[in-house]
């Protein structure tokens, strides 16, 4: 568009091409979208016509949700862990669906007017990326799988009930999605939040069900289909290698085999212990995918590497000067350690759950490693900068939302007081039939949520009917009361029931810059160590309790990303709203109940769990380390605690 606003010879076309270029870019632009990576995997049309809330659609959603959750959440303290992802759960139910197109008979029954039947006719589209939202939102391992680990296996808490652990997880797993209700207006409709991680996934059910003409491009004559079957059948082939048959090429450190015994080489260019500065690291697509290079924006993963790059620079300053006194310890560990150099055992400075000064004293205060060091850092960092670049250059998208978000809310005010008057009115008046009826229009929405937007997808899905606000209100007033039922009940977590809202109040605050940039770029950042720092000083010297508001904390956040990512994903394949939220919550109510026996049997039958010694990787050193360790240096120990005590503590002799 902008060479073309340059005019006819600018561009080299004569006036009537340089016309008709302008007309259809314009009417691409308008009438479709503006980004071709969203074109390629979209349609501009809908046909309402298509089934999508099929029983064998709900059926096979649920069934990977539960395959999905028991498997990530079994194998989330493993170290790499292994995940079954969102293309892997696509793939496996297209045949699924197939499967059922073909043996399931054409039973149903007729409920208000729609016959339900078992099996409607071919597998659709649409029934493909329902259940794809369905078992999406309840795929990855619970965050709070962590945090019930790391009070069983780290502080070896027994009073933990099946009812605290099953309140837990369900007040934070459905907690961030009341704020969905919010989002929408901020991060669905604008067509500026194009969410890049979600097209793959599109592209990949286009693939399996929406038939291709026969076309050659660049030479190339095969199908999506096709193709993506040989490189999926390429790949299943080769994991075995790196993954079972030769592991060392998973970290492939074979510029330390130049100097086995040189100590600097290995730090610098060391896989498992050292920075891992190495142009050849790895031969495992499960350790290469961490900054997923194929789903986001080029520029994001760019920045992604020339960031980390530069961040090893700063950890090897920080390291080879002795910063902290981290030149004793790891350069590259997330475990926390004493001033002997052996791992912390918070137990030896608690007492009742609470620390003990003088056990605190007579142990020794945690050490961190320099790339833990750095790692908080760029955290802090982060925060203010996530805020300056919304303002900068996404002020105009967030005002519209917000002004639509204000109308809305100015509406909806005056709705109910005008009904909650005429209500009470016909009480008084003993009309009791006319105050059920008014009661009953207060949760009644006349506004529309779609105002204000007036993108073709926006459009298209809008001849659905909307799901209420209230609805996810509903869903955040029964999360807050799980979360203040576990405060009120559970004194062993010496928790202040204002730190729950505190939590929601900062979350509130974070949450639309926050996925306003997810949104746009592919990547975010968790308010976890914020939320560690103020809970350190604000609750000092208890570690349960620092993890209790954490996981509220992140989870609100991270939570709310996924549903709206989610949604946003039916918003595009022009899945019913209402469709989509009855899926969202009963997916995650059933995967709540799996994670709890998942996490509840690990602890219980894997020897060694969480340490070095543990059979088949299961060390947690990417899971509950990480959150054992916060809590003891955030939580059991604080922030106020870290200055003068450790000074008057004997250090280690020598670095290395």
């Amino acid at each position: 568009m902008q060479d073309l606003l340059k005019g006819p010879e600018a561009v080299g076309l004569s006036h009537a091409e340089y016309e008709y270029e302008v007309k259809v870019l314009s009417g691409v632009c308008k009438f479709f979208s503006p980004y071709p990576e969203v074109r390629s995997v979209t349609k501009p049309y809908d046909d309402p016509s298509i089934p999508v809330e099929t029983i064998r659609a709900y059926f096979l959603g649920f069934m990977w949700s539960v395959i999905g959750q028991y498997i990530n959440s079994f194998f989330n303290s493993r170290f790499p862990s292994i995940s079954l992802s969102s293309p892997v759960c696509q793939t496996l139910m297209y045949p699924c669906g197939k499967f059922l197109e073909t043996v399931l008979p054409d039973w149903g029954l007729t409920i208000g007017g729609n016959r339900h039947s078992l099996n409607p006719g071919p597998w659709t589209y649409k029934e493909q990326m329902f259940s794809t939202i369905i078992f999406n939102v309840a795929l990855g391992s619970v965050y709070v799988f962590s945090n019930i680990q790391t009070q069983e296996v780290y502080y070896g808490d027994t009073w933990l009930t099946p009812a605290y652990k099953i309140l837990l997880i369900l007040s934070t797993q459905c907690l961030g999605f009341g704020f969905v209700g919010i989002l929408r207006r901020f991060v669905i409709y604008p067509t500026e939040c194009y969410w890049p991680t979600l097209l793959p996934t599109l592209a990949l059910n286009k693939a399996l069900l929406v038939p291709e003409k026969k076309e050659t491009l660049n030479a190339w004559k095969i199908s999506r289909y096709n193709f993506f079957f040989i490189v999926f059948g390429g790949m299943f082939v080769y994991y075995w290698i790196p993954g079972y048959l030769f592991q060392a090429l998973g970290y492939f450190s074979w510029m330390t085999w130049i100097a086995p015994d040189n100590f600097n080489l290995a730090m610098v260019c060391g896989s498992q212990s050292g920075l891992g500065y190495n142009p050849l690291p790895t031969f495992d697509w499960n350790i290469m995918r961490t900054l997923a290079p194929l789903t986001v924006p080029f520029y994001n993963s760019l920045t992604s590497y020339v960031s980390a790059f530069l961040s090893g620079l700063f950890i090897l300053a920080i390291y080879y000067t002795n910063n902290n006194n981290t030149a004793y310890l790891p350069i590259n560990s997330s475990g926390i350690f004493t001033n002997t150099g052996e791992s912390y055992k918070v137990t030896k400075i608690l007492t009742n759950g609470v620390l003990d000064e003088e056990k605190y004293k007579a142990y020794s205060p945690p050490f961190y490693s320099a790339a833990n060091l750095l790692y908080y850092g760029a955290f802090f960092a982060a925060y203010p900068v996530t805020f300056l670049y919304v303002l900068l250059d996404q002020w105009r998208l967030v005002a519209k939302a917000g002004v639509n978000a204000y109308k809305a809310f100015v509406d909806k005010s005056k709705q109910v007081a005008h009904h909650t008057h005429l209500s009470f009115k016909n009480l008084f008046a003993g009309d009791f039939k006319g105050f059920f009826s008014e009661f009953i229009h207060i949760f009644q929405d006349d506004t529309s949520i779609y105002e204000g937007f007036d993108d073709p997808f926006t459009q298209m899905i809008s001849k659905y009917p909307e799901v209420p606000d209230w609805w996810f209100y509903v869903i955040l007033l029964i999360s807050l009361i799980f979360g203040i039922i576990i405060l009120c009940v559970y004194t062993e977590l010496n928790t202040p029931k204002w730190t729950l809202f505190f939590v929601i109040a900062i979350n509130f605050v974070f949450l639309i810059p926050m996925q306003i940039i997810q949104s746009i770029t592919g990547s975010t950042i968790g308010l976890n160590v914020v939320v560690e720092l103020i809970i350190g000083y604000a609750l000092p010297g208890n570690g349960e309790a620092l993890m209790l508001i954490k996981a509220y904390g992140y989870n609100i956040d991270g939570q709310a990303a996924n549903y709206i990512s989610d949604q946003k994903m039916g918003h595009y394949s022009q899945i019913p709203p209402r469709a989509q939220f009855r899926g969202q919550v009963i997916a995650t109510i059933i995967t709540s109940f799996v994670a709890y026996a998942v996490v509840d049997w690990v602890d219980d039958n894997i020897k060694g769990i969480c340490t070095p010694e543990a059979q088949n990787h299961f060390t947690c050193a990417n899971g509950s380390q990480v959150y054992y360790s916060s809590s003891v240096f955030w939580g059991a120990i604080g922030p106020k605690r870290l200055g003068g005590v450790s000074k008057s503590l004997v250090q280690p002799s020598d670095p290395g």
